[in-house]
């Protein structure tokens, strides 16, 4: 069968083109992907106990943009879920992104307003004219005394790199509360897929123009049967590694299922001074699921393995 559209790669960008181009365009898609399941990283399925979990990390659903909102409501319900982080540091859960109640539990103080955390922040930080890095972005606002305990060896063991070698942005996309407000995302549109990711996924998908293969490679597809190629996999790949491999961070998870309710108070507890592992992140807390067990997964960055995270140093946004 000839094909109008060969898409690489059966995740978000992936399944919403194939979508797209299928219902608004009349055209025929060849969708594939090398794994044996749709939904690339934002991949769910329940465990041997029943439990749903997010194989390759949480994924939260957060915009501001309503028709985004609108366009994906047409696959899924929703259930309203907004998330929040604890970081384990000296012995105590702290909430992150760093807000007053951080501030207050980590240095025994009683900040009361806006104004006095705003004021305990000019007192730290440091003045750096030009930001050229993520340890100056985060010194430059809270100081170092807070850079070190939160950011600089989570920072470390995720990317494998010291925060000074990483662009701004890494550290940037986290925000700095003066308020109590401890949820990680502020949009206005928060939740998760009632059902899961993958039940979505697999709705967006079910259109006769749609062909999909798993498990299967772009390069074993004929270039003769599809006329136009759209490739959402790394882009070194694409080029054969032409002008050399772009870093890339990877993860390894680790998953566990626990006779108990509950094994942490939070969906996520990051680990940014202890433990080889980054975070662990508890299933229900995210799902809402009613079960008499509990699923966790530890998360332990390393250099080898499928390339989740491009690490956004000068030198590979040069490249």
């Amino acid at each position: 069968m000839h094909y109008h559209f060969l898409i690489v790669g059966a995740g978000f960008a992936g399944c919403i083109l194939a979508e797209r181009l299928a219902t608004q365009r009349n055209k025929k898609v060849l969708l594939i992907d090398r794994r044996n399941h749709v939904g690339g990283n934002a991949y769910d399925v329940q465990n041997e106990e029943g439990i749903l979990i997010h194989r390759y990390g949480p994924h939260l659903f957060h915009t501001n943009d309503e028709h985004v909102f609108a366009y994906l409501s047409q696959f899924t319900e929703w259930r309203a879920y907004e998330h929040r982080v604890l970081s384990s540091v000296n012995g105590k859960l702290v909430p992150i992104p760093i807000n007053r109640i951080t501030v207050n539990e980590l240095f025994n103080l009683h900040l009361q307003n806006d104004d006095e955390v705003k004021q305990f922040f000019e007192r730290e930080k440091e003045t750096i004219t030009a930001i050229t890095n993520s340890e100056e972005y985060v010194t430059s606002r809270v100081g170092k005394r807070l850079f070190r305990l939160l950011y600089k060896g989570y920072t470390r063991k995720q990317w494998g790199r010291e925060p000074k070698e990483l662009a701004p942005s890494v550290c940037g996309r986290i925000p700095i509360r003066l308020n109590t407000d401890s949820r990680y995302f502020d949009d206005c549109f928060q939740g998760v897929p009632k059902e899961g990711y993958t039940k979505m996924f697999e709705r967006m998908i079910a259109h006769s123009n749609i062909h999909l293969s798993l498990s299967t490679e772009y390069k074993e597809v004929p270039s003769s049967s599809f006329h136009h190629l759209i490739y959402t996999g790394p882009i070194d790949e694409y080029f054969d590694y032409e002008y050399g491999k772009l870093p890339y961070r990877s993860l390894n998870f680790e998953h566990e299922t626990i006779d108990a309710e509950y094994f942490q108070s939070a969906a996520t507890v990051n680990f940014p001074n202890s433990f080889d592992y980054t975070r662990i992140n508890e299933w229900k807390h995210i799902t809402g699921q009613k079960h008499s067990k509990t699923a966790i997964t530890r998360e332990y960055p390393q250099a080898e393995g499928d390339p989740y995270y491009p690490i956004p140093t000068l030198e590979s946004e040069q490249q």
